[in-house]
């Protein structure tokens, strides 16, 4: 069976987001399954992408988006 065809992102965060997507994955892993970082990304990726389907917290997610430790300077 041919493998799932995956694209890659690179984007650049900052130390605090790199410990939290750290400890988000160390938190959700267990001693049968560790967590990687990017499987955190790509569950925050479905998690917001449900959200905003079910037509919930655009109002929470914009304001967190013009945070400035969000901005793309």
């Amino acid at each position: 069976m041919p493998k799932k065809e995956r694209k890659r992102l690179q984007v650049v965060i900052s130390e605090e987001q790199d410990a939290l997507l750290t400890r988000t994955a160390y938190e959700l892993s267990s001693p049968e399954r560790l967590i990687s970082k990017s499987e955190v990304v790509r569950l925050a990726i479905e998690k917001i992408a449900k959200e905003l389907g079910d037509g919930e917290q655009f109002d929470e997610y914009r304001a967190l988006l013009e945070a400035d430790n969000l901005r793309d300077d």
